[in-house]
């Protein structure tokens, strides 16, 4: 996969988090945190004699607190949404939007953790919110507009020149799109199926291609112009999705104009030019 990191440093185009990475992360910190508070404890008992009772009883909250508390929000805070155990594991907590965790969604998160990762009672339904969530949220997560990314992930080939362009006859329709009921998972497919076209047999990659364009078009508005192939209409959709949230990440207009230079994985990339007879340009190799 091609990492693209944004102005707040947080890399695109990459998947939610699998569950079992998460668990072993938040092991990894639970370790961390239970060392912690066990130096301290140890520090305050060895103390016991010098402060009253009090002064005891004050200093341990306040080790508890900033062990459970601090010790997530100020890590999320400062390494933008990374503690050592998703660091150690290629982690990290993202907004919803992309972006950079806050440090209030950093704060909600560790709160709402110390009901459902310490307490025995409300483990089970983080763990169960975890796994049914299409993108692994906790209840923390939930609260505070978040969710962890998976950062560390096997080089993936690019688009295929050909399929990151606008063709010219789909240059006026593009500029119409509407893509707010795209899925992720829809775009991931097409994706996957754009870069492994080649490498497929042709009666297995138009059956495939024909599908894919079917779930995506019912998810799109208005529909592509009669006639067009699957590969232009998913390559079309796919630079117009790209080009629209580089532009809401750079605080810029969000209008797709075709013709903007853009990269390859990143933009929607120039139309292709009159004539020409690759895939995007309405001519399918065989």
């Amino acid at each position: 996969m091609t990492d693209v990191v944004t102005g707040d440093a947080v890399v695109l185009d990459v998947s939610a988090a699998a569950f079992p990475s998460r668990m072993a992360a938040r092991l990894i910190d639970m370790v961390v945190q239970l060392i912690v508070l066990a130096v301290g404890l140890w520090v305050t008992f060895k103390a016991n004699g010098i402060v009253s009772v009090d002064a005891t009883l004050a200093i341990l909250t306040v080790a508890l607190v900033l062990v459970i508390v601090g010790y997530p929000t100020i890590f999320e805070t400062l390494s933008r949404g990374k503690t050592l155990g998703k660091m150690a594991l290629g982690l990290r907590v993202v907004s919803d939007d992309g972006s950079a965790v806050r440090f209030r969604q950093a704060l909600i998160r560790a709160l709402a953790g110390i009901f459902e990762i310490w307490s025995v009672v409300l483990a089970p339904v983080a763990l169960i919110t975890s796994m049914i969530s299409e993108k692994g949220k906790r209840l923390g997560d939930m609260f505070a507009g978040t969710y962890v990314i998976q950062e560390r992930v096997p080089q993936r080939r690019n688009l295929p020149p050909e399929f990151a362009v606008v063709p010219p006859p789909l240059a006026g329709w593009a500029t119409q799109l509407e893509l707010s009921g795209m899925s992720d998972r829809d775009a991931e497919a097409a994706g996957s199926y754009l870069r492994r076209f080649y490498d497929l047999q042709p009666g297995a990659r138009n059956a495939l291609g024909l599908q894919i364009a079917a779930n995506v078009a019912a998810h799109v508005s208005p529909p592509p112009p009669p006639g067009t192939p699957p590969t232009a209409f998913l390559a079309t959709v796919l630079a117009v999705r790209r080009y629209r949230e580089y532009a809401r990440l750079a605080s810029q207009p969000g209008v797709f104009a075709p013709g903007n230079q853009q990269p390859a994985e990143g933009g929607a990339g120039p139309a292709s030019q009159p004539g020409d007879q690759r895939p995007g340009g309405f001519a399918p190799p065989a």
